[in-house]
């Protein structure tokens, strides 16, 4: 079953690169539908394609019919969809230390950039599914074109460790990266923070929790999660069949919960924080398509408000999860490339003093 799952991800990745350069009319006249157009935004019309095809293939929720179901076709459908292996300078698996045990983790250096800020990485996967490999080419792209470092953390993960073991780690992780950036070869007062989807979260919410002196020097928030509880316009316009659906978000949150009661945890849900000053300066994408658009939006404008430096950057074609289609869809790949520019733009106006 495996196999054949792999070779049907094969089969649509090399059908998906082949369409991504025909007009956009003809992708838009194979989706069989009219151009999506919601809330004033054009879907892109390859993202449209690869929509329609996964809507006949009725492909489940992303943590049906079980959560280790969920979790392989995950692994296999963005290792399918990433494209040709983005170069850097090299790549090193190593072992850190979690709040529950040793980490995994993954280290990208960029190329003949000594000294370059580090930022330490958590995946999305709503704390379910997601691991190193899934998002070893948003990390090798982030590296690449901004020329960083970059940590990625392989946290624990929900429903085997619910909240809060991943916050835990995560904040281990940023603990173990300042003490050893320079042995990175890094920067040893660059250490930043950024995931994307539930690594976003526990990156706001661990810029928030840590001490002034320990924090890190500025936050990329990729399409985060930012209220579990407020019904949003959003979610009605894209909670169905935009790839990350209200049902997806609700039983991520149930697994990720755990035992903890379902309210305004600032922790869980950080725009109900009491206080939004003083935080490191923050880098939030937001995607058009995707149900997570309000809520991000809504932390960024909190953000900015308390006075936190704070840059909002739109994507209003795109969908939630584009990061991993870096290889089938060029937009996609543009803005990867484009939020890769502006971290590092972020992190130069931080520490300008940073090679």
């Amino acid at each position: 079953m495996a196999t054949t799952g792999l070779l049907r991800d094969r089969v649509s990745y090399l059908s998906m690169r082949a369409m991504a350069h025909l007009p956009d009319r003809v992708k838009i006249w194979l989706s069989g539908t009219a151009p999506v157009i919601v809330d004033g935004q054009q879907l892109d019309p390859q993202l449209q394609l690869l929509r329609s095809i996964r809507r006949r293939h009725r492909v489940p929720g992303l943590v049906e019919p079980t959560v280790a179901a969920g979790r392989a076709r995950y692994s296999r459908e963005t290792l399918a969809f990433r494209g040709p292996t983005t170069k850097v300078g090299a790549v090193r698996d190593l072992e850190i230390p979690g709040s529950g045990g040793p980490l995994r983790a993954r280290h990208y250096a960029p190329v003949d950039r000594p000294g370059a800020p580090l930022t330490v990485y958590f995946h999305g996967g709503g704390f379910v599914i997601g691991d190193l490999d899934t998002h070893d080419e948003p990390c090798r792209m982030l590296c690449r074109y901004a020329g960083v470092h970059v940590l990625s953390v392989e946290y624990r993960l929900a429903p085997e460790h619910p909240f809060p073991a991943a916050l835990e780690d995560a904040t281990a992780a940023l603990a173990w990266a300042q003490a050893n950036a320079a042995t990175l070869g890094a920067h040893p007062t660059s250490v930043s923070i950024g995931g994307d989807s539930a690594g976003a979260n526990l990156s706001t919410v661990v810029s928030r929790l840590t001490s002034r002196g320990e924090a890190p020097c500025a936050q990329l928030l990729i399409y985060p999660p930012t209220d579990g509880i407020t019904p949003r316009r959003s979610y009605e316009l894209f909670g169905e069949g935009f790839f990350l659906s209200t049902k997806d978000r609700i039983a991520f949150g149930r697994y990720y919960a755990g035992t903890a009661t379902r309210d305004a945890d600032a922790r869980r849900s950080p725009l109900f924080a009491s206080d939004l000053s003083n935080l490191p300066p923050a880098l939030v994408i937001t995607a058009g398509f995707d149900l997570l658009r309000d809520e991000g939006e809504s932390y960024a404008q909190a953000l900015a408000s308390a006075g936190t430096v704070t840059r909002l950057q739109k994507y209003p074609s795109l969908g939630h999860g584009f990061i991993h289609m870096t290889g089938v869809c060029p937009a996609a790949r543009r803005a990867m490339v484009g939020i890769a520019h502006e971290w590092r733009a972020l992190l130069d106006a931080a520490r300008p003093e940073v090679p």
